[in-house]
């Protein structure tokens, strides 16, 4: 969803995607005895995010929202106050405020979408660490690459979710039927949210930063026994499953580990140090925005 510029003194990168992502539906587990949780930590966020919506008269936010100047009190995020006033709780803080009403809906129903399924799956810690740790890194890049302007919006949390579901799917391969369809859909939706990105006024960088955090982070964390392992009692010896967890499983969430650290000490000493991404990716700002006669693209 495009925004609009707020106040003139500078714009809010909105960080709410177009199309409210759907999961895939159509990928079934092929084993029956999965533990169902009760959602709860779900529903807890979008009340949270609901209730901390704040409104100004239209011509501060035609949004119906916050006008910048609020939103930036409020923890916006901000580079020249994260890296000079040392205020490093707005990379947290961020992803619970919204630019306005629309803003709100499009993530809070994205959130609903795909945050309850996941939950009632693999419980509210490994969803909730997902959520947080993905808004987190999408804090970070977009800190990194977006310096004038402030930014707000649970999108970078929401792309992390889809990005797990993408590795829950690609690292539980043998356990889903249907996954070939189940792979072109969640890839499809994927990309599509990504390139509304490159319309000004979106933080793409948020969205792909929250995308490749929850990516890794579904390696580490959404692994499933392999398929026959729930079973084995039930079969002959000679053809029984030996380990609970496969090879590639174990490789994929070393490889994700790793690459987690890696990531976030170099994105948290970069950004504390003062530097702008930009300076080592010239092309890097067409990911967030790409000029056409229509609109220019600034930062």
């Amino acid at each position: 969803m495009a925004n609009v510029d707020l106040e003139s003194r500078g714009s809010t990168k909105n960080r709410g995607n177009t199309y409210p992502p759907t999961y895939y539906a159509s990928s079934h587990y092929a084993e029956s005895t999965e533990t169902q949780w009760t959602s709860w930590l779900v529903p807890m966020i979008v009340v949270a995010n609901v209730a901390i919506l704040s409104f100004e008269p239209l011509k501060e936010n035609p949004l119906f929202g916050p006008s910048s100047s609020t939103l930036e009190k409020l923890g916006a995020l901000e580079w020249n106050n994260i890296v000079y006033e040392h205020q490093g709780w707005r990379l947290v803080t961020c992803m619970w405020l919204h630019a306005g009403v629309i803003h709100l809906l499009a993530n809070m129903l994205s959130l609903v979408f795909i945050g309850i399924r996941l939950e009632q799956q693999f419980g509210f810690v490994r969803v909730g660490a997902i959520y947080l740790l993905s808004g987190f890194g999408g804090s970070i890049l977009s800190s990194l690459f977006i310096q004038r302007n402030i930014s707000v919006g649970a999108s970078g949390a929401l792309f992390g979710l889809l990005g797990a579901m993408l590795s829950e799917l690609l690292t539980n391969w043998s356990i889903y039927t249907n996954k070939a369809a189940a792979l072109f859909t969640l890839v499809i939706i994927i990309v599509i949210n990504l390139a509304v990105g490159i319309l000004p006024h979106v933080d793409n960088f948020a969205h792909i930063g929250g995308f490749l955090t929850g990516l890794l982070l579904g390696f580490l964390l959404l692994f499933r026994p392999q398929f026959g392992w729930m079973e084995r009692r039930d079969l002959p010896a000679d053809s029984r499953v030996k380990s609970k967890y496969t090879t590639y499983q174990y490789v994929f969430g070393v490889f994700a580990l790793v690459l987690l650290i890696v990531g976030f000490t170099l994105g948290l000493v970069m950004l504390f140090r003062g530097e702008n991404a930009n300076d080592h990716c010239s092309w890097c700002h067409y990911l967030s925005c790409v000029p056409t006669s229509r609109w220019k693209c600034n930062n």
